[in-house]
Parts: C-alpha cells; structure tokens; sequence
C-alpha cells in the first residue's frame, strides 16, 4: 500500500508517515509504525469506537455518539484511500470512516486518555462493551 506522498496530502494535516501497516486479524488489531519512530497497537474495538465517521463522530462539536457492544469486533480489510487515509472494514460492516495518517497518529498518541473516557462514558450510560447491549 502507497503511504508516502506529500503532494498528495497537502492540506489533511499529514506531519508523520506511516511506513509500515501491519494487519493481524486473528489478534484483532492494527499496528503501525510511523517515521518518527512511533509505533502504535490499536485494539479493532478502540479503531471501531474512535471511527472518524458522521455515524460516531456526529456533523458538528459534541455529537459524537457512544457506541457500546463492540468487544468483538474484527478488522475484515484495509482498503488505501489515496495517499493519505485508508478505509477500514469491520466485520460488524461498519466501513464509512476515513482514517487519515494524521488520524490514526493522533488516536495512537491519545489512546490511554480516549480509551478512558470512553470506558467512563459507557458506565455512566449503563453500557457495555459486551456484544448486543
């Protein structure tokens, strides 16, 4: 998959480049490293809750939508969208986000603090991340 292309991302806020994506659908997770010497794990559960689709992120500031149930969720494919993003197909067929390298670099950066508030959020909705709640 094409990851380097500067022109190509001018204006998506691109600052690190992924130079190697690593898929691991049995263990469920995306790995990544960048060429700052970033290397981040994402859980297909936290990339699935975190999508930079209007489904979870909303249209505008604070309509970003909790989603629960998600436990178990897997990565079916990656598909590149240009030379700055790649489109992410789960197999619960959630597949409209577009994570952009600058994306995943800032979720990978951020993960602790979102993977917390997130956990916070689903317990004061009563929610689980268990599969049909």
């Amino acid at each position: 998959m094409p990851v380097r292309n500067s022109a190509a991302a001018a204006g998506f806020g691109t600052a690190h480049w992924p130079v190697e994506i690593r898929l691991e659908k049995a263990e469920r997770r995306l790995e990544i490293d960048f060429d700052d010497g970033s290397r981040f794990v994402y859980p297909a559960e936290f990339l699935r809750v975190e999508s930079p689709s209007a489904e979870v992120q909303g249209h505008g500031p604070g309509q970003k939508q909790l989603v629960a149930g998600r436990r178990e969720v897997g990565i079916l494919d990656l598909e590149p969208v240009g030379n700055y993003a790649v489109r992410i197909r789960f197999d619960d067929l959630h597949d409209t986000g577009i994570f952009s390298w600058a994306y995943l670099y800032e979720i990978g950066r951020d993960r602790e603090r979102l993977w917390k508030n997130y956990l916070a959020a689903l317990e004061a909705a009563g929610k689980s991340r268990e599969p049909g709640t």
